[in-house]
């Protein structure tokens, strides 16, 4: 459902209620949709599944021998000469 802003500071507890009960609701401002009220249960299901990027990297497939040797053959610096 929409709301208009001043319709939705007039109303919070229905607002919030009917986030609850029937889902997000979008509050407008001069037509245009500039905040969305969402339950806390949903918010989190949203925001609270994502890992964290070390969390992600680290989930990555494991290094077989062949590659991890690979790794420990480069160079120590990657600084390379090259034609310009």
């Amino acid at each position: 459902m929409d709301w208009d802003i001043q319709k939705a500071g007039k109303n919070l507890p229905k607002l919030v209620r009917q986030a609850r009960e029937a889902g997000p609701q979008t509050i407008t401002e001069h037509g245009r949709p500039v905040v969305v009220v969402v339950a806390a249960e949903a918010y989190e299901r949203l925001v609270g599944a994502k890992p964290s990027l070390a969390e992600y990297l680290l989930s990555g497939p494991e290094w077989d021998d062949e590659f991890a040797e690979e790794v420990n053959r480069r160079p120590e610096t990657m600084i390379r000469d090259i034609d310009l």
